[in-house]
């Protein structure tokens, strides 16, 4: 109820002695109370507004705080989950320290032993090397004796011989015995060895046993050859005094062999043999490996067949040019020798000056 409605009964009530129209025109002129149903429903309706209101602001906080529980508990749980897999991880990572700490100390210890057994391995080298230097310097020396020797009996079966073939096979023996020489310092000396038994090797005849075989033909066809006949041609120009005198001397001195043979058939003989001397030499000096004589040898028969035989013959022509190819094949300067035994012989000189610690070591003592 309102104040309005309170105060106006008790107005009427205490102002019984007011005449009728002044309370009438006081109920006219005065508003018109409101009903009493419309208002509490009001009330009622606000009330059941504000109770809805709060119910649903109080549930949205009830909502909001479950759900603020769910949120915190997953974040809980997920704290918990990194705290236990955090303590999983520092117990691996202190596991994990504590191995590399291990292995660390392993691998110091491995050190330290590898490094005593290389020391160990280095002294054991030194002494091997030593060891091997003493027993493989008499070795190189027995070679390099071996090789100065087949060096100097190669050059002195040439130069007293003119044997090329054998001083090539004693400098192939040469080479073939330094090269089992483990020092390296003389490994270029086998070089010089090569070029002279090469020089060797092209001063010898091409084909010594067709040489031999030509020279014994020529041998043969010098006792066939066709004699010059100076007789024809001297006898138009010494025909007139001179017939006359050798004939007056005839009937008093005669000469003739003791055997009984003309002198023309006794010079063309000796002719014959001396060509054939001269060729036998040549054979002889070949064989001797002597060029100088063999081609001294050659030029004298190709003289005797020159002056004695007809130069018109084939047989002549044919054997001159036979001797002409023999000369030619024949070297004209001798291979000099010497330089590498020369060379050996210093490089000997020069190894053995040369302090202890500074020798070559064994190429099978080398790392």
């Amino acid at each position: 109820m309102s104040q309005d409605d309170s105060s106006f009964p008790s107005s009427a009530a205490s102002g019984q002695g007011a005449d009728s129209s002044t309370i009438r025109s006081a109920r006219t002129h005065a508003p018109t109370p409101p009903r009493h149903g419309s208002g509490t429903l009001a009330v009622a309706l606000l009330l059941s507004l504000v109770a809805i209101g709060g119910a649903g602001y109080v549930g949205w906080r009830q909502w909001q705080q479950e759900q603020g529980n769910v949120v915190l508990t997953a974040l809980k749980q997920r704290v918990d989950s990194l705290e236990s897999a955090f303590t999983a991880s520092s117990s691996d990572r202190s596991l994990l320290r504590q191995r590399l700490a291990d292995a660390d100390q392993v691998n110091r210890s491995l050190r330290e032993e590898l490094l005593g057994q290389a020391e160990r391995t280095r002294n054991l080298e030194d002494a091997v090397a030593k060891l091997s230097e003493k027993t493989l310097s008499g070795h190189d020396a027995m070679l390099l004796d071996d090789t100065e020797s087949l060096l100097r009996m190669g050059k002195a079966r040439y130069d007293l011989f003119h044997d090329a073939q054998g001083a090539a096979a004693a400098y192939g023996l040469a080479d073939q015995t330094l090269a089992a020489v483990n020092d390296g310092a003389f490994a270029g000396l086998r070089q010089s060895i090569g070029a002279e038994r090469e020089a060797l090797a092209k001063s010898q005849p091409a084909g010594l046993d067709a040489a031999l075989a030509s020279l014994s033909a020529l041998r043969a066809t010098v006792m066939t050859l066709p004699l010059n006949s100076p007789g024809a041609s001297a006898s138009d120009a010494t025909a007139g005094n001179w017939s006359r005198v050798v004939g007056a001397l005839g009937n008093v001195v005669k000469v003739q062999r003791a055997n009984g043979a003309p002198l023309s058939v006794a010079d063309a003989r000796f002719a014959r043999e001396l060509t054939a001397i001269d060729l036998a030499q040549a054979q002889a000096a070949l064989l001797a490996a002597d060029h100088e004589a063999c081609v001294a040898a050659l030029r004298r028969a190709d003289a005797a067949v020159a002056a004695q035989f007809d130069a018109n013959a084939d047989a002549v022509k044919q054997a001159r040019a036979q001797l002409a190819a023999l000369m030619a094949q024949q070297p004209a300067t001798p291979v000099q020798l010497g330089a590498a035994l020369s060379e050996l012989r210093n490089l000997r000189a020069v190894h053995a000056l040369k302090p202890a610690g500074n020798a070559s070591v064994p190429a099978g003592a080398r790392p």
